[in-house]
């Protein structure tokens, strides 16, 4: 059975199918997320963080296998064999100079990557929206030149991270163009917005997208895409704790 992978390309990647009419919400969200389902996938990129200390690029590796697996590895001179590892709901940290895994729970998951806009969990969370949120309301509208859903989501639990999300979703292509994410008090978190679009293997995907942490102020990481390879062959003992340190 197929599944979604690493969460951040699930923003990312989706496959053009027809229109649809007089949808409800969860058909929205189920319609956006069978686009981007896949058993395995190989991804190279790059973020670019701009902040007050200014530009710094991290380019990095990632494999993901089902819901349930996922390995990012850093190739940037920086962050050389860094790797984040998630192996069903534990997450594992590897710093090659230290040689030392370290396992993340807890607060801890929502710190920044490389401080970067994103968190640990934004990079490796993996279930489907509707396992974390229910639809409070779906409106439909234009969004710069573009006929979108506009839909709300509120948390099913605590321990969610983002207690609601505000998501706008392209009305004939079933791609998430912006997603807002906010606190349990409705301060705006996160912005999470789509700049550039291709089409490689059968699938179209998010070339360049934007990532701005409302908290830090003055801060943005652009999130690239140069290459993705879908339903590579992957087995979960690639995404081992023991094959953490090759």
């Amino acid at each position: 059975m197929k599944t979604i992978g690493l969460r951040l390309l699930a923003l990312l990647i989706w496959v053009a199918p027809a229109g649809a009419a007089d949808m409800s919400g969860e058909d929205i969200i189920r319609k956006l997320e069978s686009q981007q389902v896949f058993d395995s996938a190989f991804v190279r990129g790059k973020m670019v963080i701009n902040d007050r200390f200014g530009e710094k690029i991290s380019t990095f590796e990632s494999w993901s296998l089902g819901a349930d697996y996922s390995l990012i590895l850093f190739t940037s001179a920086d962050e050389q064999g860094q790797k984040v590892l998630r192996s069903h709901d534990d997450l594992y940290l590897y710093f090659p100079d230290a040689e030392e895994v370290i396992r993340l729970s807890g607060s801890a998951l929502r710190d920044s990557l490389l401080g970067s806009d994103l968190s640990y969990e934004d990079m490796t969370g993996d279930k489907s929206l509707l396992d974390s949120y229910q639809v409070t309301e779906t409106t439909q509208e234009t969004l710069d030149g573009l006929s979108v859903y506009r839909i709300k989501l509120s948390a099913l639990r605590p321990s969610v991270a983002y207690p609601t999300q505000e998501l706008w979703i392209d009305a004939t292509q079933f791609s998430t163009i912006k997603a807002h994410k906010y606190s349990l008090n409705g301060k705006l978190l996160k912005v999470q917005t789509v700049l550039a679009l291709s089409e490689q293997a059968g699938y179209r995907f998010a070339t360049h997208s934007r990532i701005e942490d409302h908290l830090k102020g003055n801060s943005a990481t652009d999130f690239y895409i140069d290459t993705i390879e879908v339903d590579t062959p992957l087995t979960p003992d690639f995404f081992s704790i023991q094959e953490l340190t090759w």
